[in-house]
């Protein structure tokens, strides 16, 4: 069962991939990038040298041995970064 959220969170990358994010003051640590893909946005809501993309994730991550599914979200317009689904 998955859950939606859209809550911001702080994301460390290494090589352009999540390595590890905060999410409600509990820090996870990125196993395993299980998908990604890229979304463009409407060629109306794009500024100049910025082409407007939605960068998602999903990933396996947890504290310790307990994983779970997570799909992050990374928007390059603003550099904002948002947890926005977790499988349990």
């Amino acid at each position: 069962m998955s859950r939606l959220y859209g809550d911001p969170i702080e994301v460390w990358t290494r090589e352009g991939r999540p390595a590890q994010f905060v999410w409600r003051d509990r820090l996870y640590l990125v196993h395993r990038v299980t998908d990604h893909w890229v979304v463009a946005r409407e060629w109306w809501k794009t500024t100049e040298g910025d082409p407007g993309e939605r960068r998602f994730w999903r990933v396996e991550a947890g504290q310790g041995s307990v994983l779970g599914s997570y799909e992050l979200r990374f928007d390059t317009a603003g550099g904002d970064w948002l947890l926005m689904r977790a499988w349990d």
